[in-house]
C-alpha cells in the first residue's frame, strides 16, 4: 500500500470519534502509528521520537493520565473485529498470556506460571479473548488478572490506581466469562467458544458457557472423571436400616484416560503447516461428565454425579505427549470436525506472539492499571488495522471484507450447530512463518 498511514487515519475514524476532546483525537492515531511503524521498542518514549517529537509529554499524558473512558473504544474495536472476522462460522477462544516483568510496582506483577516461558516467573498475566475465522485472528480483549498477594493489598491497590469494581480477588474463568458477556452485549458473532485446560478444567466455566447456550470444546486434565454414555442412576440396595431414598451412579466414574484405553484412535490432519499437514492421532467417545452435585457413594466416598453428555476426545502427538478435550458439539459431529474445531486454538498462540514481537504489548513501561489497559488497547486496534489490511490484499480491495454471506448472533445455538464442520480457510497470500505453527504478520514500512 503506497501510504498506510492514509489508510490508518481513514480506518481509525470510527475509534478517533469516540473521543471528545481534539488533543486526544490527535494523540490516538499518533500512538497507534507509533506501534506499527519501524522501531525496536515500542514504550512511550521511542514512539515520541519517530511520531510525534516535542509531543512525549502529551502521549505519556494520552495513555497514562489523560481523563477518558475505554469503554467506546473497546465497543469500537468489537464492531470493527466482527465486521472483519465475525460470524456463525466464527471462534472465540480463551486464553491468557504473560508478560515478564522485573520488581514489583508494577500492577499486577507477582511470581506466577508463564505459559510463553514454562514456568514461574516473575510476570504480569493477562486474560485474552480472540476473535478468529479462517486462521485470521483479531484480538477483542486484555484484562489484567490480579494474583492474592494484590487483592489482599489496598494500599498497593490504591497506587496502582485499580478501579474499586477490579479489587476483588476473581479468577481467570470469571474475568474472561464477564469479558465474554461483554462481547456478546456489542453484538460480536462466534459459533464456538475453545479454552485450554486451564480454563476447561473448571465445571463451574464449562457449565457457565452451556448456560448461555454457547458451543464450546476445552482442554482438561486426564485424569478428569467422566461416565459411560449409559450410565443410569438406581437407588441401591440397602443391607440394613432404612431404604436409600437418593439414586446413585450404576457404575463408577473413571478418568478421561482410561475412558479412551479401548477407543478406535486414528490419524487426521487438520491443516497444512508450513512443513506440511499437520497429523496426530485421535479418538472420540460420548460421555457424562462427573461434575454433577456430589453425594456419597457406598464406601466409594463422596463422589460427582453425571453431567451433561458431551465429547470426549483424546489427541496423541507424533512427540507423546497425549491431551484430552471435553465438548459439547451435537452428537452426529464427526472426529474431523471435532479435531478441527479443538486445534483451531492455536491462532490465539499467533496473535499472543505478534502483539508481543510486532506491536510492543510488552513494552508498557508504565506501572498504573490504566496505563497498561489502555497500551493493551491501542495494541489491540493496530492489530485489527493490520489484519483489516491483510483481508484487503487477500481479496484484491473489496469493502466488507471477510464478512460471510450468511451469518447468526452469538447467542443463536440452534442455528450455529446446524453446521459445525471445519472451517474453510479464508483466501490468503503466503505470510513468512516465524515456527511451523505461527505465520508472520507483516508490518508496513
Amino acid at each position: 500500500m503506497a501510504d498506510w498511514r492514509d489508510e490508518l487515519g481513514r480506518w481509525l475514524a470510527p475509534f478517533v470519534g469516540r473521543f471528545g476532546h481534539k488533543a486526544r483525537r490527535r494523540m490516538c492515531p499518533l500512538y497507534v502509528a507509533g506501534l506499527i511503524g519501524p522501531g525496536d521498542r515500542k514504550s512511550i518514549g521511542p514512539m515520541a521520537e519517530r511520531v510525534a517529537p516535542g509531543d512525549y509529554d502529551r502521549l505519556h499524558h494520552f495513555v497514562s493520565d489523560g481523563v477518558w473512558d475505554e469503554a467506546p473504544l473497546e465497543r469500537e474495536l468489537a464492531l470493527q473485529a466482527d465486521k472483519l472476522v465475525g460470524g456463525a462460522d466464527a471462534f472465540l477462544i480463551i486464553d491468557d498470556t504473560a508478560l515478564p516483568k522485573k520488581g514489583t510496582h508494577s500492577v499486577g506483577v507477582a511470581p506466577q506460571y508463564a505459559s510463553a516461558l514454562g514456568k514461574t516467573a516473575n510476570c504480569q498475566t493477562l486474560v485474552s479473548l480472540t476473535l478468529a475465522r479462517g486462521e485470521i485472528p483479531v484480538m477483542v480483549g486484555l484484562r489484567l488478572f490480579l494474583p492474592e498477594t494484590w487483592t489482599g493489598d489496598e494500599a498497593r491497590l490504591e497506587r496502582a490506581g485499580v478501579p474499586a469494581e477490579y479489587r476483588s480477588a476473581l479468577a481467570k474463568s470469571e474475568i474472561a466469562l464477564a469479558e465474554l458477556d461483554r462481547l456478546i452485549a456489542a453484538g460480536v458473532r462466534f459459533g464456538t467458544v475453545l479454552a485450554d485446560a486451564g480454563y476447561g478444567m473448571g465445571a463451574e466455566f464449562r457449565q457457565a458457557l452451556s448456560a448461555r447456550g454457547l458451543a464450546w470444546a476445552v482442554g482438561i486434565p486426564r485424569h478428569q472423571k467422566v461416565y459411560p454414555r449409559e450410565v443410569e442412576l438406581v437407588f441401591p440396595v440397602a443391607g440394613r436400616g432404612r431404604p436409600r431414598k437418593r439414586h446413585v451412579p450404576n457404575v463408577l466414574s473413571v478418568s478421561a484416560e482410561d475412558m479412551l484405553t479401548q477407543a478406535k484412535w486414528r490419524t487426521l490432519s487438520w491443516r497444512k503447516g508450513t512443513k506440511g499437514p499437520l497429523k496426530a492421532r485421535f479418538a472420540a467417545v460420548r460421555v457424562r461428565v462427573a461434575d454433577g452435585p456430589p453425594q456419597r457413594i457406598g464406601d466409594k466416598g463422596m463422589q460427582h454425579m453425571p453431567g451433561d453428555e458431551v465429547w470426549l476426545v483424546g489427541e496423541r502427538r507424533a512427540s507423546g505427549e497425549q491431551k484430552y478435550y471435553l465438548a459439547n458439539l451435537p452428537p452426529d459431529a464427526d472426529l474431523k470436525t471435532l479435531a478441527a474445531t479443538i486445534k483451531a486454538r492455536w491462532v490465539c498462540e499467533q496473535a499472543h506472539q505478534q502483539l508481543k514481537e510486532e506491536l510492543g504489548l510488552d513494552h508498557f513501561e508504565g506501572r498504573s492499571w490504566r496505563g497498561l489497559h489502555r497500551h493493551a488497547l491501542m495494541t489491540m486496534i493496530a492489530y485489527a488495522f493490520l489484519q483489516h489490511l491483510r483481508l484487503a490484499a487477500a481479496s484484491g480491495g473489496k469493502k466488507n471484507l471477510g464478512r460471510p454471506a450468511a451469518t447468526d448472533p452469538a447467542g443463536n445455538t440452534k442455528s450455529r450447530r446446524r453446521r459445525p464442520g471445519p472451517r474453510p480457510a479464508l483466501p490468503m497470500s503466503t505470510l513468512p512463518p516465524t515456527s511451523p505453527q505461527t505465520v508472520h504478520l507483516k508490518v508496513p514500512k
